[in-house]
């Protein structure tokens, strides 16, 4: 088995992508319309904010993070929010988790206009992937509430 790389996403990753992108929607229980989808990748291959890595191993995709950067009200520079990752199942604990998250760090910190400060949720029933967050990040004090 070849070790995973990471990169950014690229157009021709589309049919890879969706793949994966179905298979992290089943996970959080979501169905999502299939115009969301294609903006969703459309803004990933734009320069509005939102971007993309993917992690790939034997020339296929098994894994992918979404992050974007947005303006903050306690601080000059931007803040940049990791809001999708996803390793394929039978692959999770090998790294690939690990170094989409690492991307990501480095593209905040190699940011002019960022803070290097990265920030994501997931439920708090997502223990497999709490294990990496745990070694790889800071659990905040902070609880997210939602609109009814």
């Amino acid at each position: 088995m070849k070790e995973i790389t990471v990169r950014a996403l690229q157009r021709s990753d589309r049919p890879a992508w969706a793949g994966l992108w179905q298979a992290y929607l089943a996970f959080y229980e979501q169905d999502l319309p299939p115009e969301v989808t294609e903006t969703l990748f459309e803004r990933l291959l734009s320069d509005d904010g939102h971007s993309g890595f993917v992690a790939e191993q034997d020339g296929l995709l098994v894994g992918f993070v979404h992050y974007l950067f947005h303006d903050s009200t306690w601080s000059t520079p931007s803040t940049c929010y990791l809001e999708d990752l996803y390793v394929s199942a039978d692959l999770r604990g090998g790294g690939a988790g690990r170094k989409l998250i690492e991307a990501v760090y480095a593209a905040a910190d190699a940011n002019p206009k960022a803070s290097g400060k990265v920030y994501w949720h997931t439920h708090d029933h997502n223990a497999r992937a709490r294990q990496l967050y745990d070694r790889i990040g800071v659990l905040s004090d902070f609880v997210r509430y939602d609109r009814p």
